[in-house]
């Protein structure tokens, strides 16, 4: 029996108690759940080490009320471990008490204008640190999103909202607002937002085919996914510190 299986001591005790079969069985059973947890247990206890809090989000219902429209039941995925960061593409100078007119407006033009069935951020965040629920299917669970092509699975898509080309100010806010929900996110898969992962293209129109393993970054640009300037390069300037702030919320060591 590999040493991944050994079964203690204790255990052994109690086994030579049993008829030879129940004996026999027991042990099996033993041995095959000493191998899962030997299999699980250093991702778990990442998991476990290095988690954040969950900021405060508001919910969709608050923004959007009755106007949301008929669509079919959102999908999940089993586990968040990437983020993908994006910009709405909207006007900056907004004031934080219209966000909700906003969002109003983005989700209007993604389910109207392009027929999409919901709107395809998970989360959007304000310039003054405010993060809104975008895509239906619960703040808590790993709702897979219409955001990055090829790479929706496992992920989160996480809009800032405005439009963040070069020389573009970005507020401090935002950028820890989003570090705030990347960390939360990335920690019940023990993800250290500083890493890389490995995810597979789901659909050859992103930067990889279809079924390819592609290894980037856990808090990554949108156009580390897809040929796009998004998330503009003012924000994608800001990336290193997200992920510095995300780890240090998560614990992890510097």
């Amino acid at each position: 029996m590999p040493a991944a299986a050994r079964v203690p001591g204790p255990v052994r005790a109690v086994l030579g108690c049993l008829p030879g079969l129940a004996a026999v069985l027991a042990l099996a059973l033993c041995a095959s759940g000493v191998e899962r947890a030997a299999t699980a247990g250093p991702r778990q206890a990442a998991a476990d080490r290095y988690t954040a809090p969950r900021p405060t989000v508001v919910p969709r219902s608050v923004w959007l009320g009755g106007e949301a429209r008929e669509q079919p039941p959102p999908r999940y995925d089993d586990e968040v471990l990437a983020v993908f960061v994006h910009h709405t593409d909207t006007p900056n100078g907004y004031d934080c008490a219209d966000v909700p007119a906003i969002l109003r407006g983005v989700y209007s033009g993604q389910t109207g204008g392009r027929d999409w069935d919901d709107i395809g951020y998970n989360f959007v965040v304000d310039r003054c640190g405010t993060i809104y629920e975008g895509r239906a299917g619960g703040i808590d669970r790993a709702v897979t999103g219409a955001h990055t092509q090829g790479f929706n699975h496992r992920t989160t898509g996480i809009a800032a909202l405005g439009t963040f080309t070069a020389g573009v100010p970005v507020p401090d806010a935002l950028t820890d607002a989003i570090a705030a929900l990347a960390a939360w996110k990335l920690g019940g898969a023990g993800t250290d937002p500083r890493g890389k992962v490995r995810l597979v293209s789901s659909n050859g129109l992103s930067r990889y085919a279809a079924g390819a393993t592609a290894t980037l970054p856990a808090v990554a640009g949108h156009d580390e996914g897809y040929q796009t300037s998004c998330p503009g390069e003012a924000l994608s300037a800001r990336l290193p510190d997200i992920r510095n702030t995300a780890a240090r919320l998560q614990g992890r060591p510097g």
